[in-house]
């Protein structure tokens, strides 16, 4: 770890370049580098091929992203968010910009980033509010520069956070009136799901009623919460019968019809595919 101050004739900075220890490397979403500069001239950064995503936040001035063969024109309150490996170039003019950023790696970051873009998401976007991005950036600079002996955990903490808005942030961000429509029908039919479980539910009656094409039904849900219409029903069935076989002494049929599952042999099917494990097998162990 080192905190720096860098006057250059192109930049004013303020970093960190942060060494995470064994564990945290190999467990955690871990820091790299992060910190504040001030352009002082009109400059371009360019680098490819780094083991990093970065996330940078344009506090004041403006500048471009040039990404992926894509040029985006950046201003104040835009914020960007990119895969390392791929070659990248950042520029700015006259109207010098400041930044705040940092360049962070994880298990499974390849993966997430995928998921990232597959919900929608950008290289760089404007929300709606910077100031939950520019706290969570200043935290992470405050905890990488403290003496604390849990700062790995919890700059892993603070870099999860900031994943979780980024996907919050992801979902269509390019429509946002048509995307709240979407978003609030795909809640009501979540809700309908919740209540309603122990029912036979099929793809076709939920495309009826909340008049909706079933096979875009499926993916957007899937875009939106993670998984399908038909896992998360299940998911909603196997946590309830696990309730039941921990704390009643119902039986199988009775528990599969109160969980909508139909005959004791499918449910028993399911709930060995989802839990690995029979629903006889989980009773004892718990």
């Amino acid at each position: 770890m080192n905190d720096s101050l860098f006057h250059g004739n192109l930049v004013s900075s303020k970093r960190i370049l942060y060494t995470p220890s064994a564990f945290a490397r190999s467990s955690l979403f871990h820091l790299q580098e992060t910190g504040t500069l001030q352009a002082q001239k009109p400059h371009t950064s360019a680098r490819e091929h780094l083991a990093s995503y970065l996330f940078f936040i344009v506090v004041s001035g403006s500048g471009s992203l040039d990404y992926n063969g894509k040029n985006y024109a950046l201003s104040a309150g835009d914020c960007v968010f990119l895969d390392c490996h791929n070659a990248y170039s950042h520029h700015t003019e006259q109207n010098l910009w400041q930044l705040k950023w940092v360049h962070f790696y994880g298990p499974n970051m390849n993966s997430i980033y995928e998921k990232y873009l597959e919900r929608g998401g950008h290289p760089a976007f404007c929300p709606d509010d910077i100031t939950p991005y520019v706290t969570l950036l200043d935290d992470i600079y405050s905890i990488a520069n403290s003496e604390d002996y849990v700062k790995d955990m919890l700059l892993n903490e603070k870099l999860c956070v900031l994943m979780t808005q980024l996907m919050r942030e992801s979902w269509n961000p390019e429509a946002a009136g048509r995307t709240k429509s979407k978003k609030q029908d795909l809640l009501l039919i979540k809700e309908y799901l919740d209540s309603h479980f122990t029912q036979k539910i099929s793809l076709d009656e939920l495309s009826e009623r909340f008049y909706i094409n079933k096979f875009y039904l499926t993916r957007s849900f899937k875009e939106q919460f993670g998984v399908t219409p038909g896992s998360y029903l299940l998911g909603l069935r196997i946590t309830r019968a696990k309730q039941l076989l921990r704390f009643t002494d119902s039986p199988l049929d009775a528990i599969s019809a109160s969980c909508g599952m139909g005959d004791a042999a499918y449910f028993s099917r399911m709930f060995k595919k989802v839990e690995g494990l029979t629903p006889g097998e989980y009773r004892r162990q718990w």
